[in-house]
């Protein structure tokens, strides 16, 4: 479980264009990571929208922003692509860092249980610290409320 003031699991992941990111290669500046369920669902789609759309504030403020769930990068790429996402957005295809974040949970839909990702961000201060952790996210006003505090580091 990780939560503000520990130390954020470092980890390298895939990114489009046979690019990968390394969190601790990214410090000093500060990150959000955004972790959700799928690509191109509803809430998903919103949420990374609401990112994307944010980014050149987020960017102004020197933090850099990344969308992440278990698709794989070609799903990333079409998500992206059909929504106009200008968040990058990488793959966890093993789901290793969603448990290391603790945001693999067993969930329940219409009363049958399935594991998944718990929509979830983190922000990562200049120094690896997570400075704030949102749980159980609800994407309406969500980007706001992290740029907001992106703004207070």
């Amino acid at each position: 479980m990780t939560d503000a003031q520990e130390t954020a699991p470092d980890f390298t992941l895939p990114l489009a264009g046979a690019r990968e990111v390394t969190l601790s290669a990214l410090r000093p500046a500060p990150v959000v990571l955004f972790f959700y369920p799928r690509d191109d669902t509803s809430g998903c789609t919103k949420e990374a929208v609401a990112f994307s759309q944010l980014l050149p504030e987020f960017e102004a403020l020197g933090v850099q922003v990344f969308g992440i769930s278990k698709d794989s990068l070609n799903k990333h790429e079409r998500f992206a692509a059909k929504h106009a996402l200008t968040v990058p957005l990488l793959s966890d295809k093993e789901g290793d860092v969603a448990e290391r974040y603790g945001v693999w949970k067993e969930k329940s839909m219409y009363g049958r249980t399935h594991w998944g990702i718990e929509r979830s961000t983190f922000l990562v201060d200049g120094e690896g610290r997570i400075a704030r952790a949102w749980r159980k996210v609800k994407v309406a006003g969500h980007a706001e409320e992290v740029l907001e505090a992106a703004k207070a580091l």
